[in-house]
């Protein structure tokens, strides 16, 4: 039985996922440090807002809220910049990566290329397609005639979805004109949706790596399909 041997055409798609996909990591590990800055900060805020709720007054008491609040501007600052500029570099590698899974195994891919962009940015098919597309990735990017557990993305997926919902139930806005047993709960739950965001980074970045280091082998492996830069 002959083996087909890809074409021109086809090699010339598969590319290195490597470059890409280490500053996604990197970037990824970059937002996990704004999310343990925008916990500190939160926390200080959820600190004093505790005293305020329980009847505490003063200069002191006043000066610190002060600087809690600033210091929470400055971590929500910090953390928008750095999601903006990982959203921008990961899009890219995913894209790239789904390039890739197109090579390997085209009838694993079962929707169209551009959904890997547009995926994540539609209300409500984002609570899904990114999940979807990246299953197909890894599904195409594992050894020949074996399949990977999905547990890692599965849990990835299912800790950012719950970091979601945190931060949209509870709303998440520090309130200065609100009462301070509001803004307490509020912060509660803010704390609760940084953690959980946290431990979702962490596994993202795993999820980047391995699949990074599975395409990159599968690649290496199949000696007629090179990789190109």
């Amino acid at each position: 039985m002959s083996v087909p041997v890809p074409t021109p055409r086809t090699v010339s798609r598969l590319r290195s996922p490597v470059g890409l996909g280490r500053a996604a990591a990197a970037l990824l590990g970059i937002v996990v440090a704004a999310d343990l800055f925008a916990g500190y900060a939160g926390f200080k805020l959820y600190d004093v807002t505790g005293d305020l709720m329980n009847g505490a007054t003063g200069s002191a008491v006043l000066r610190r809220s002060d600087a809690a609040e600033t210091l929470d501007s400055l971590a929500e600052k910090v953390h928008s910049g750095a999601m903006l500029v990982c959203v921008i570099v990961y899009v890219s590698w995913f894209v790239l990566v789904r390039g890739n899974a197109e090579v390997f195994d085209p009838a694993e891919q079962s929707m169209k290329s551009w959904w890997a962009v547009v995926g994540w940015f539609v209300p409500f098919l984002n609570l899904w397609y990114p999940r979807r597309i990246t299953l197909e990735i890894w599904d195409a990017s594992s050894p020949v005639g074996a399949r990977r557990s999905h547990l890692l993305v599965n849990v990835w997926w299912t800790l950012w979805l719950l970091s979601l919902f945190a931060d949209r139930v509870g709303g998440l806005h520090y309130k200065e004109s609100a009462e301070p047993g509001e803004n307490h709960a509020v912060l509660q739950l803010s704390l609760l949706a940084d953690a959980v965001e946290i431990a979702a980074g962490v596994l993202a970045i795993l999820v980047v790596l391995r699949l990074t280091r599975m395409q990159r082998d599968k690649a290496l492996a199949g000696r007629a399909v090179p990789l190109t830069v």
